[in-house]
């Protein structure tokens, strides 16, 4: 991150989500939930201070950065999610799978149980280097 006291804060970092196109609103919603989620446990630089209100009211810390949100085509978001693996840059999935399951526990056996290459992805969450995740997400138009 770069920033003087009088210029605008500029991330070197990037935090993404990526999309598919087709899924409903409230899809939308629940993947990019879903996939942020994982990023703050496995990465704590990308989480910022606790926030305060003027009553001293206590909140939890969020991202220090935006999250950039996505959409793409079923092919755009399997190309990206080959892009993230040979990078090798921190990635959350949700796929398909997942909207009839209810609990981390299936979610999970249901991730675990679909090769790599056979993965009906509805979404995927990258950070990383901006350029790094601008690679990746080729071919993806921000989500409107």
């Amino acid at each position: 991150m770069t920033t003087t006291d009088d210029t605008p804060v500029r991330f070197d970092t990037k935090i993404a989500v990526l999309l598919r196109e087709d899924l409903e609103t409230w899809q939308r919603l629940n993947v990019t939930a879903f996939l942020v989620s994982g990023l703050g446990t496995e990465l704590p630089e990308v989480i910022g201070e606790p926030y305060a209100d003027a009553d001293d009211t206590p909140y939890l810390p969020m991202f220090r950065q935006p999250v950039l949100v996505f959409e793409g085509t079923r092919e755009t978001l399997t190309a990206a999610h080959g892009r993230a693996l040979s990078r090798s840059l921190p990635r959350a999935v949700f796929t398909t799978d997942l909207f009839a399951t209810g609990n981390d526990r299936d979610n999970r056996a249901a991730v675990r149980a679909v090769g790599t290459g056979r993965l009906d992805l509805a979404g995927l969450a990258v950070y990383g280097p901006r350029n790094a995740v601008d690679k990746i997400l080729k071919g993806a138009r921000m989500h409107p």
